[in-house]
């Protein structure tokens, strides 16, 4: 359903320009979209499902283009026939890295706004806010079934976990792949040495414990209201097994709610991209760890496809693939097997290499086949979209910035309905470069920028921005200048919050002395020393180190600019 707020929907100052220009059209599409929507309701008896699958680090162009994933060495013919079937995206943005991608999806916010701009790992302190809302917590006042499965990686505190974020069932890793390494196995194969407890004691090193994360929990079985509990140990036989466990759960879950007739939301994150080699026979000429991982990945995504129709429920179900983020091509594990295929760059990057991903969204019946969406989507669109097609709109919050737009026009109408035309590209905390429209400008250069430098790229003469340019674009200087004083000038009403901050893993019912040491150590430490150990919890990086513009609310006074503007609507 349209918006039904009393108060709309908040958000980025540039999508209001965007509104005013193309108010009759869009009123027009949301009318034609709602009634679209209520005819499938009346035809299925009750709103759509929605699974989301998303994976690590690939490169755009690796999945979805035949030709060029025969010159890689594998194919991913399920993926193919999401293609085939519904739509590949080429325009769809990310973040750059894993934390971040993972908080813009499930917040429908720019993670820069959450304090979740910068990848986390053990140990962490911290993690997602508990008063973010999440598209599970959505979705879930309106009577959705959710779960999630894999790869979190949006904390190790009890309020970032996501049964705690509106999810009734969570299979999930708190951190990222790289905790499969910090253990024996990892040590003895020197892929992380020094890890682990396999070292000849050294009389030089004090702290023993000092840098080690000791007491780190890999997998968190969890349901709402219910438990927390550690899922085997944090070792390489765990990590091996949690997505194939994590598909099991998956389509339990499907079967479950399908049988009680009951709309279900599922976020899938498969963890597939470790980096401790796996044993098992290679499946693709490629023989790395993206295509072996891709491989085996499209074979799930095509048992669930003809699940969803073996259940006949696939014309009430929209299924989006996607990947987080570009590869790793800085300094990553041996045998991966990533490159920039076709845009330059990768993860943590802002070029279009580290946030221009593979995309696919299929619903029988009501997305289209066979498409091509060339339009701008960014991932927080999700969020917003997948709100309006479970008519849940009037539960997303309106008292902060919501970055994702509502792209369901775009879904059921194809290329040319998208909402939008800009991309905001951060680096951490820092703002990197943007996109508005074909051109895009680079906010960080290699020296100072005096007005002078060439900072501007034509993304379709020039995809991989090897050709900076400055008097051919310097036209789009005025204007790229005041498209960002208005994305600044509403962060400073509505400013950037902190993370969550706490002591990790408290809360689970068969925590190990180790993990449960975590806590008592720093609890017995604050009664002997000098200064209370608890205090870098909440420590706020210096500006050399972390952007400065945070805070930790919402200035209410700020609000009475952003009602003006309402108003003038």
């Amino acid at each position: 359903m349209a918006d039904t707020n009393a108060n709309p929907v908040m958000h980025d100052a540039e999508h209001y320009i965007l509104e005013v220009q193309n108010r009759e059209r869009w009123t027009a599409e949301d009318q034609d979209v709602d009634a679209r929507l209520e005819a499938l309701r009346d035809k299925h008896g009750g709103p759509p499902n929605i699974i989301h699958i998303m994976w690590d680090d690939t490169a755009f162009g690796d999945i979805g283009i035949p030709a060029l994933a025969a010159i890689r060495g594998f194919d991913t013919p399920n993926l193919d026939r999401m293609r085939d079937e519904g739509i590949m995206f080429t325009r769809l943005y990310s973040e750059n890295a894993c934390t971040p991608s993972r908080a813009a999806v499930i917040t429908g916010r720019h993670p820069v706004r959450t304090g979740m701009g910068v990848v986390d790992w053990p140990l962490g302190f911290g993690g997602l806010r508990g008063d973010e809302v999440t598209t599970a917590e959505v979705l879930s006042e309106e009577g959705y079934a959710t779960a999630f499965y894999s790869k979190w990686h949006l904390g190790d505190i009890e309020e970032s976990w996501p049964h705690f974020h509106g999810f009734d069932d969570a299979f999930f890793l708190p951190y990222n792949q790289v905790s499969s390494i910090w253990n024996p196995m990892g040590d003895v194969a020197n892929i992380a040495p020094g890890s682990a407890h396999m070292r000849k004691d050294n009389v030089h090193e004090i702290d023993e414990h000092g840098l080690r994360p000791d007491g780190m929990v890999m997998v968190i079985d969890g349901k709402k209201d219910e438990f927390s509990r550690e899922w085997g140990a944090p070792d390489v036989e765990t990590y091996m097994k949690v997505d194939l466990e994590s598909e099991q759960r998956l389509m339990a879950f499907v079967d479950q709610n399908a049988a009680d007739d009951k709309p279900f939301f599922i976020s899938y994150w498969p963890n597939a991209l470790g980096f401790v080699p796996s044993q098992e026979p290679k499946s693709t000429l490629n023989a790395g760890g993206l295509a072996e991982a891709l491989k085996r990945l499209d074979g799930f995504i095509g048992e669930l496809m003809d699940k969803l129709n073996e259940l006949v429920i696939a014309e009430n179900t929209l299924l989006v693939c996607m990947a987080d983020n570009g590869p790793m091509i800085h300094h990553p594990p041996s045998l991966l097997g990533m490159i920039d295929t076709i845009f330059r760059g990768g993860k943590g990057d802002f070029l279009e290499g580290g946030v221009r991903v593979p995309g696919f969204a299929w619903w029988p019946g009501t997305i289209a086949p066979g498409q091509f969406v060339n339009d701008i989507v960014h991932e927080v669109d999700l969020f917003t979209t997948f709100a309006r097609i479970g008519g849940a709109t009037g539960h997303i919050p309106t008292d902060r910035v919501i970055d994702g737009v509502d792209q369901t026009s775009m879904l059921l109408n194809g290329d040319g309905y998208s909402r939008r035309d800009y991309v905001f590209i951060y680096s951490g905390d820092q703002l990197g470069a943007t996109v508005k429209g074909r051109y895009k400008r680079h906010w960080i250069t290699e020296g100072e920028d005096t007005g002078t430098s060439p900072v501007f790229f034509d993304l379709i003469t020039d995809p991989r921005e090897s050709m900076a340019q400055l008097v051919p674009l310097i036209w789009s200087s005025g204007q790229f200048d005041r498209l960002l004083a208005r994305h600044l000038l509403w962060k400073e009403r509505y400013p950037d919050r902190e993370k969550g901050r706490g002591v990790p893993f408290t809360g689970i019912e068969n925590a190990r002395p180790e993990t449960l040491a975590i806590g008592d150590t720093l609890e017995q430490l604050r009664k002997e020393l000098p200064f209370d150990p608890l205090e870098f919890i909440g420590f706020t990086m210096p500006d050399q180190f972390r952007a400065s513009l945070r805070t930790d609310g919402v200035d209410e006074a700020a609000r009475a600019p952003r009602e003006a503007l309402i108003a003038a609507r």
